[in-house]
């Protein structure tokens, strides 16, 4: 019986938190970077492929970002007034 109440150590990703790529166009202060982010949907009407970007500012801790580079962001509690996000690390392409 006491082995089915066994408690893992087990983390649970949180649905509502979302994690995105995109491409780094800005080194703003030495731990805020600005990423692009591009999406493409299905235009509704005219079935065309239709890109969407939009630019996040982002917390970094990660060493040697530099301008170009693709990463990996992960939505986090508020950091400032603009900042949501923080760098999950550099994407291997």
């Amino acid at each position: 019986m006491a082995d089915t109440a066994k408690q893992t150590n087990v983390t649970v990703k949180n649905p509502q938190k979302r994690d995105l790529d995109g491409t780094v166009i800005s080194i703003a202060s030495k731990q805020t970077v600005i990423v692009e982010v591009v999406r493409s949907s299905r235009h509704p009407l005219y079935k065309k492929m239709v890109k969407r970007t939009k630019h996040f500012a982002v917390h970094n801790e990660v060493e040697g970002i530099a301008v170009g580079d693709h990463v990996r962001i992960a939505e986090s509690r508020p950091m400032s007034k603009t900042k949501h996000f923080k760098m999950v690390g550099k994407v291997a392409r």
